[in-house]
């Protein structure tokens, strides 16, 4: 089994101002996200963030990596998954949990064995996987397409009608800090996220899929009044630290799920930017 992790540190806006190109893809975007038969992790040093991805063509276990220090994984942390292909499966401490496409599945802190299946070895499973540090034990809880919270966003008029759709947030299930959910752009919208705002309690990673072939999406990034942006292609993601905006606008409409961890699990704690304030 294929098994790695990465660490990302943290930047500051006085750093991020002076890198070129590659230098910024460097340091916030994740390339290669899912890995076929194991699991490849990038920790970040924003609230020690974690994302992955795994496509189990053969079952794939959790296994804990050395910047953990821990017995197992979970040992001290929270999982959440979500799958974006074929229809799979995530056993947790011997109970298995079925997800389909679009479905989630949340496990608390000290589950010890997490094996990861795919029905079908020729239309595989694809998990998306975040976890942050967790100080409490919740239940393990499978969200399906009909548990989510649902949200209408934006307009045709301005190329941001989008949906919303919450999965892990504490209004669904029992959560220490981690949040999830995925949002889904309608057929001639590309901008997400406008107008653009920034967080100071809570970083955030997007993941972007659904992007057709041929097509990509420009990723914004930054203070408010020094932005810089990322181009990313289908199913890579890209790690947005506390002080930055998180936007894009894709030459194509698009999905993406975000993932969320910080000081509290307020989904709306938010400092909006005046679109004509962007620079």
């Amino acid at each position: 089994m294929v098994k790695n992790s990465e660490v990302r540190y943290a930047a500051s806006p006085r750093e991020v101002k002076r890198m070129d190109t590659q230098e910024l893809r460097d340091e916030f975007l994740i390339e290669n996200v899912m890995t076929v038969d194991g699991i490849n992790w990038v920790y970040s040093h924003y609230d020690r963030f974690m994302t992955a991805g795994v496509v189990p063509v053969n079952d794939v276990k959790l296994e804990t990596v050395d910047q953990l220090k821990s017995e197992y994984f979970l040992e001290r942390r929270e999982l959440g998954i979500i799958n974006i292909g074929g229809k799979g499966s995530v056993t947790v401490d011997g109970t298995t949990y079925s997800l389909d496409n679009k479905e989630a599945l949340y496990i608390g802190k000290e589950n010890k064995e997490v094996v990861f299946s795919s029905e079908s070895q020729s239309n595989p499973a694809k998990f998306y996987l975040n976890s942050t540090p967790a100080h409490k034990a919740y239940p393990t809880k499978k969200i399906g397409t009909n548990d989510v919270e649902v949200v209408e966003l934006g307009a045709p008029e301005t190329a941001n009608a989008r949906t919303l759709r919450k999965y892990i947030v504490n209004s669904v299930v029992d959560v220490c800090q981690l949040q999830m959910g995925m949002t889904s752009l309608k057929t001639g919208s590309v901008w997400n996220t406008m107008p653009a705002h920034v967080h100071d309690r809570r970083m955030e990673v997007y993941f972007y899929i659904d992007v057709p072939e041929g097509q990509s999406v420009c990723h914004f990034m930054g203070q408010t009044d020094e932005t810089r942006h990322i181009w990313m292609q289908n199913e890579q993601a890209v790690i947005s630290p506390p002080w930055s905006i998180h936007s894009g606008s894709g030459t194509s409409n698009y999905t993406f799920i975000w993932g969320m961890a910080g000081e509290n699990l307020d989904y709306g704690d938010m400092d909006v930017a005046n679109i004509p304030d962007l620079r």
